[in-house]
């Protein structure tokens, strides 16, 4: 073969899936064994100290950060073998952000994945809690995009670390109440801030104000994680979890008044509005594997 036609030959393109396939290109869920090292670690750090943002060495994924990184991450730090993986999208099984990442996380690992939370040791969400809860032994792992509660008052990241530190939340208070004040109620819905074991102030992710009593004396345990920001931090089973909210003002959830989901009647979960045109609006649960197991009659 002369120099002009090495230098013109073009290889032959290659699926990902032959790319996955070979096990000397990746080791078992895609990050090296070093890397899921300390991924636990910090997991067992945050696990030590409830609420504490924890750092660690955010890793290039092959998805894009604010995608779910952080969460990937975490998901493959802790899966085994003869783990049961489920992902969920805002509730749904079948979004985008949940098709990509469990498909990545079944290539990269070989484990099962399933769409009903029952069977799940590992369920990685974005945006919602499962409507059921996660009982104990599962894992709830939470895609965190921003995961500092503090950053819309303060952000300095020295004085956002002091106010911290020393548990120092009073101007949190008052842009809850400057809020209260300005629209009758506290706006803020999704990442609403929630007090951990008496002691850290922490961000919720986006998950609706409804899925926040969840977390309470959750039996299973939630890891949060943000591979922009490069945190992890955590909530173990049983841990109080207490939305910030004055003594006169009780913390409410989202309630929409007459709405009842179009596919099992449901009007005690999360609903999400589906616009038509030249009609009402419809609502159906947000949890689809819930939504279906109450639609075919099951518990």
């Amino acid at each position: 073969m002369t120099i002009q036609e090495m230098s013109t030959e073009v290889p032959a393109a290659r699926s990902t899936t032959d790319l996955l396939d070979e096990a000397d290109r990746y080791s078992f869920a895609f990050l090296d064994e070093l890397s899921k090292r300390a991924i636990r670690r910090a997991i067992l750090s945050a696990v030590a100290v409830p609420g504490y943002q924890v750092p660690f060495a955010s890793r290039d994924m092959p998805v894009a950060r604010g995608w779910g990184s952080g969460g990937l991450q975490i998901t493959l730090g802790i899966v085994g073998p003869d783990d049961v993986v489920k992902v969920i999208d805002q509730g749904d099984d079948a979004g985008v952000n949940a098709a990509n990442l469990r498909r990545l996380i079944q290539r990269t690992t070989g484990v099962t994945t399933t769409l009903d939370r029952r069977e799940a040791t590992i369920v990685q969400s974005r945006h919602r809690v499962p409507e059921e809860g996660m009982p104990d032994g599962q894992v709830l792992v939470l895609q965190v995009p921003v995961p500092e509660a503090l950053r819309g008052i303060e952000r300095r990241q020295s004085e956002l670390r002091r106010m911290h530190a020393e548990a120092d939340y009073s101007r949190m208070w008052v842009a809850l109440y400057e809020d209260y004040v300005r629209h009758g109620a506290i706006t803020k819905s999704t990442g609403y801030p929630v007090l951990v074991n008496g002691r850290y102030v922490m961000q919720t992710s986006p998950i609706p104000r409804w899925d926040v009593p969840r977390l309470h004396h959750h039996e299973g345990l939630a890891l949060f994680g943000a591979g922009r920001e490069k945190r992890i931090y955590a909530v173990p089973p049983f841990t109080d979890v207490v939305p910030l909210t004055f003594e006169d003002i009780p913390f409410e959830v989202e309630r929409i008044p007459g709405a009842v989901c179009a596919r099992c009647g449901s009007t005690e979960s999360y609903l999400s509005e589906i616009p038509q045109q030249d009609a009402p609006s419809r609502w159906v649960c947000s949890d689809t594997d819930w939504c279906d197991r109450r639609t075919e009659g099951q518990s």
